[in-house]
């Protein structure tokens, strides 16, 4: 098992508070675990976990793959934490406690990570709260209590940030490439009304807004490579297209937006539904029946061992296009984006989808890395809306 090394992120300033954050791609979970044969116990743990679960709770985070994470410190003299979750999914920023001695908060030796640990006896500018906290994320979740510390990243400085100190995490954190958990979502969503690092910043920033861009290699599996970049407090004109179409958002809990409809091949829904972007769901969720649309157009198949969709490796850039509409504007999301190499075997490779079921209650979508590799996300905080523009990659 090769383990994931992520190089500091580079902070460069362009111009007056304008700043960029690199970030970094781990290794494909599922295909580890398919390599190492160990995918079907993991899907049978899940089953298990989500048997208990509170009914009502939704994955807004996926950890059954890809990772885009990130580098940040905490503390005096810095504490380093290179395997940061950067999520617009949540609002609360957490890290592990050098106190827990769990094997999860550890790393699992199978896994091949190491955690970065937070020491508060180490830090001159501690402060702690007192405060309990526990998140349930729909694929884990962690406890512990809060405290404040100077917290930097980007090439920014927060001096009182609060933030949770976890004392647990879940299983499934312990293999995974996890750190911690940056959210980048709206206070209205962060539990125990803690204030978000974004909104701690944006006096800092140029403009109240930051750009994210995923890259997309197609000819091999990313073991840790550089994979995107953060700007905050302007767009990225490198990455991005400097066409961005804008939408307002419909929620300002996740960054939550309406589609006018969805088609792909034959498949066409004219129907309006509510999505959200987020950043640490590496799939698109998706109801039943646009992926039972995408599996007609596609001619996949189910792999019933690892529960998921595949069509030949050689379709990779053959199949028809995603189509999303979203105020009146088409986003096209091209076969080599949804279709990736996860070493299935006998040349195959997946679909990037998984089945929502909102209930009429929550988002119907979950505009994961999938579509965000695809088209440049641009989050405006200052007016409550969210922009697009197209992606641009080298090898894709």
């Amino acid at each position: 098992m090769r383990t994931l090394i992520l190089l500091a992120a580079v902070a460069a300033v362009l111009y007056a508070e304008v700043f960029r954050m690199q970030t970094r791609k781990s290794p494909s979970n599922i295909a580890r675990m398919i390599k190492a044969g160990t995918y079907r116990d993991f899907l049978a743990q899940k089953h298990a976990r989500r048997a208990v679960l509170a009914s009502g709770s939704q994955p807004f985070l996926d950890y059954y793959d890809d990772f885009y994470l990130g580098n940040m410190s905490l503390g005096t003299p810095p504490q380093q934490f290179t395997n940061i979750v950067l999520d617009t999914g949540s609002s609360n920023l957490w890290v592990i406690d050098a106190a827990c001695k769990s094997q999860a908060c550890k790393g699992y030796p199978d896994s091949g990570y190491t955690k970065n640990q937070y020491d508060s006896t180490k830090s001159s500018t501690w402060v702690k709260d007192g405060q309990r906290f526990s998140i349930q994320y729909g694929s884990g979740s962690c406890s512990g209590y809060l405290g404040d510390d100077t917290c930097s990243f980007g090439g920014l400085t927060i001096k009182d940030q609060k933030f949770g100190l976890s004392q647990t995490i879940a299983e499934v954190f312990g293999y995974q490439p996890v750190d911690g958990i940056l959210g980048l979502g709206w206070p209205s969503l962060a539990v125990d009304k803690v204030v978000p690092p974004m909104q701690n910043l944006l006096n800092q920033l140029d403009q109240p807004i930051f750009t994210v861009w995923m890259d997309r290699v197609k000819d091999h599996i990313p073991m840790g490579e550089n994979a995107g970049l953060i700007t905050y407090g302007a767009l990225d004109p490198v990455n991005c297209d400097a066409t961005v179409t804008y939408t307002p958002l419909s929620s300002t809990t996740y960054w939550q937006f309406p589609i006018d409809g969805f088609a792909v091949g034959s498949y066409n829904a004219a129907k309006k539904d509510q999505v959200i972007s987020d950043t640490g769901t590496s799939w698109i969720g998706a109801p039943s029946a646009a992926i039972q649309g995408v599996v007609k157009a596609t001619k996949a198949q189910y792999d019933f061992s690892n529960e998921l969709y595949y069509v030949k490796c050689t379709q990779m850039e053959q199949l028809p296009d995603l189509v999303f509409t979203i105020s009146g504007q088409q986003y096209n999301v091209k076969s080599v984006h949804y279709v990736v190499d996860l070493e299935l075997g006998n040349g195959n490779c997946a679909l990037t989808f998984f089945e929502m079921d909102g209930g009429g209650f929550n988002p119907a979508w979950i505009l994961g890395d999938t579509f965000i590799r695809a088209w440049c996300n641009v989050y405006d905080i200052g007016q409550k809306r969210i922009g697009f523009a197209l992606a641009k990659h080298k090898n894709a």
